[in-house]
């Protein structure tokens, strides 16, 4: 018997590609029924499918699954490549508020869905490009 202790990745965890896929479709299904999202809605093509390609890509690789992102799209720069659409408080709450109701909806395990929560909060706050966020406040400049 080992003393190795075996590391599940959080892709493993929350069922693999499957919950994936059902988590992409579920929050975008959201941004697109959700009032509250229509500002962040219009900041994407009418037809998603590339986008949700995309994240389902990125989330795969971001939860420690396959590489299906990098080879195709390098270092994710995900702040870099937003830089074109105006990202607030209120862009990034809605945001937040379409992929929790997704988490709640494909992710059964709750300690797994709360670790992802806190992650992509962390996530959605640094995306915030607007002026005044702590995040680009720079050291001894007035």
């Amino acid at each position: 018997m080992s003393d190795t202790m075996v590391t599940v990745s959080m892709f493993e965890r929350i069922g693999g590609p499957v919950t994936i896929d059902r988590l992409v479709e579920s929050f975008y299904r959201r941004m697109d029924e959700r009032p509250e999202a229509a500002g962040i809605r219009a900041m994407h093509a009418d037809d998603l499918t590339s986008t949700k390609q995309v994240l389902k890509r990125y989330l795969t690789e971001w939860t420690g699954g396959p590489k299906l992102y990098s080879p195709e799209k390098g270092h994710p720069r995900l702040r870099q490549r937003h830089m074109g659409f105006p990202i607030g408080g209120a862009e990034r709450d809605a945001w937040l508020l379409c992929m929790r109701g997704a988490l709640e909806e494909t992710v059964a395990d709750a300690a797994a869905r709360g670790e992802l929560d806190a992650a992509l909060t962390k996530l959605a706050d640094w995306m915030r490009n607007q002026a005044g966020n702590p995040h680009d406040a720079r050291v001894g400049h007035a």
